[in-house]
Order: structure tokens, then sequence, then C-alpha cells
């Protein structure tokens, strides 16, 4: 799992249809100082929302949440984050 922050969401009208339905998210995965990174398209599981730092799962383990099963997924958002704790990473607290 990673952690990241949804930073927007996609609009597509056509695509497989597994797909139909489903929200899709663009998540930027955090870094130690809470940097962002790349972007990456990911499938709500959860109802995450713009700003909320999440953890994703990718590959095989994205395509099997009750919201992902059967679908074309290499990325899903499987939680939203309350709170991190770390001596030697990032702290964060949801508002």
């Amino acid at each position: 799992m990673r952690l990241g922050r949804v930073v927007g969401h996609v609009v597509s009208t056509i695509k497989q249809e597994g797909l139909t339905g489903k929200t899709l998210l663009l998540v930027a995965p955090l870094s130690p100082d809470g940097e962002s990174s790349d972007v990456i398209a990911a499938v709500d599981a959860v109802g995450a929302g713009r700003g909320e730092v999440v953890l994703v799962v990718t590959g095989g383990a994205a395509a099997r949440t009750p919201k992902t099963e059967g679908a074309p997924v290499d990325a899903a958002v499987v939680a939203i984050v309350d709170r991190i704790e770390s001596d030697t990473w990032l702290d964060y607290r949801k508002e």
C-alpha cells in the first residue's frame, strides 16, 4: 500500500464495461516529507474526496475489492487516512 493525496478526478464517457459506474480519482503519492511526486489514476472504493490522504493498492490487489471485482483495475483507493504518527515520517491529522 502507498499513501497519497487525492488531487482530482477523471471523467470518461467511453470506457471498458467493468469501469462503468466507478469513480476515478487522481492520486499523488506522498513522500516522507509530504510532497507529491507522480500522479496516478485509481478507482475509488471508499468515497474519498479531493485533498484527502488515502491508502492506495496497486497490481492484483486493486482488483480484489468489492467495488473493483472483475474490473480492469491496476490501482484502487482502499482507505481514507485519519491520522499518521511517526518519528521519522510526516505527521498528519485529518481536519
